[in-house]
């Protein structure tokens, strides 16, 4: 029987080498955590996916909106609820709207890597490495940010990639989606990776909310998606794992989802067992019970 070429050459192992994440505890008898996370992409969402796009007007203002309203309207609701957030932050968005970026920081969140132009890391492009280098140098020249974590445009990586955020001293990357707590990435050569803190996929306010540009997908109402949103912290809770949000500034600072999201933040605090915080607090947490577990 034949083999077909295309398909004989994929690796007979798993794509992701590392072994299912320990149960470490959460701090301070906490049942769960959320890693509440805000993608911060503005135009560049648009112009990654064509470059043309930079002359169509309305389309760019979809992105636009993040600094113009979005972005200030959730950074309220953050101090209104007193919490810290990560804000992954493309190199590009911090470029075109610095006083978007400097208010973020100002507030006392967290600055995420979140590429330059926003461009999917794809295997074997050329441009992988000077996505990571642009954004590094962005974030360090407007904001004076060393950022800890990486979060990767289009939520894709590559082994090009994960061996690159090692070498640069990234703590931890938030992309994959194949647990439900924080993770050693095991690199190809058997050696250890970052830390990851898998995004939980059905936090993703994009799939739900966006207002429908170029997409067929219809808005999900407030109703459907608080109810999903609750079940699947609940459920959580149940299991002690982690919640990960991928909240976009340009659909969750719109009036509808931003009722939704400070309802959904309002119903996790209320608990008081789930741990709300930054990246960097929990791969922090991760690498001390991972060191304690070693020294055992």
């Amino acid at each position: 029987m034949p083999g077909n070429d295309k398909w004989d050459v994929i690796p007979t192992r798993p794509a992701n080498l590392a072994p299912p994440a320990p149960e470490f505890p959460w701090p301070n008898g906490h049942r769960a955590a959320l890693f509440l996370s805000f993608d911060v992409d503005a135009e560049s969402a648009w112009t990654s996916k064509d470059p043309a796009h930079a002359d169509r007007l309305v389309t760019m203002s979809f992105g636009g909106y993040e600094a113009r309203v979005g972005t200030p309207k959730l950074l309220e609701l953050l101090d209104q609820l007193g919490l810290k957030a990560t804000f992954f932050i493309t190199g590009w968005a911090v470029d075109a709207h610095p006083a978007m970026a400097e208010a973020i920081l100002k507030a006392g969140h967290e600055i995420g890597h979140h590429g330059y132009h926003h461009l999917l890391p794809d295997p074997g492009d050329p441009y992988i490495q000077d996505e990571l280098e642009r954004g590094f140098e962005t974030l360090k020249r407007r904001l004076g940010v060393v950022p800890v974590g990486y979060r990767a445009p289009f939520g894709e990586s590559c082994d090009e990639l994960r061996v690159s955020l090692k070498q640069r001293g990234i703590l931890y990357s938030s992309s994959w989606r194949d647990d439900v707590r924080p993770y050693r990435q095991v690199l190809p050569d058997g050696s250890p990776g970052v830390i990851e803190l898998p995004p939980t996929s059905s936090y993703d306010d994009w799939m739900h909310g966006l207002s429908a540009r170029f997409s067929p997908r219809s808005i999900f109402p407030k109703e459907h998606v608080l109810s999903m949103w609750k079940d699947e912290l609940d459920e959580v809770r149940d299991w002690g794992a982690m919640v990960t949000t991928v909240l976009h500034p340009q659909v969750s600072g719109r009036p509808m989802r931003f009722r939704l999201l400070r309802d959904f933040l309002t119903y996790a605090q209320a608990h008081g067992d789930v741990w709300i915080t930054t990246g960097a607090e929990i791969a922090a947490h991760y690498a001390a019970c991972e060191a304690a577990a070693k020294a055992a």
